[in-house]
């Protein structure tokens, strides 16, 4: 599984489709000179997540508990 599997994978078991609907189903993930970012649906700019998958999956959990348009 690639990394960017298992942050699309985490994003979808953290949020599930009931709380994130078309938004995640949606999702582009994508790695740049930053480190991960997630661009979802319906939002205008790219979210940052974080150099590693570790640390992708924790902010999308942050962001999660936040409820930054998720969940």
């Amino acid at each position: 599984m690639s990394e960017r599997e298992e942050i699309l994978g985490f994003l979808m078991d953290t949020i599930g489709e009931e709380g994130c609907g078309v938004s995640c189903e949606e999702a582009e993930v994508f790695k740049d000179e930053m480190g991960w970012k997630m661009f979802l649906e319906g939002f205008m700019e790219p979210w940052y997540l974080g150099r590693t998958a570790e640390e992708a999956n924790s902010r999308i959990k942050e962001y999660a508990s936040q409820v930054f348009g998720l969940a």
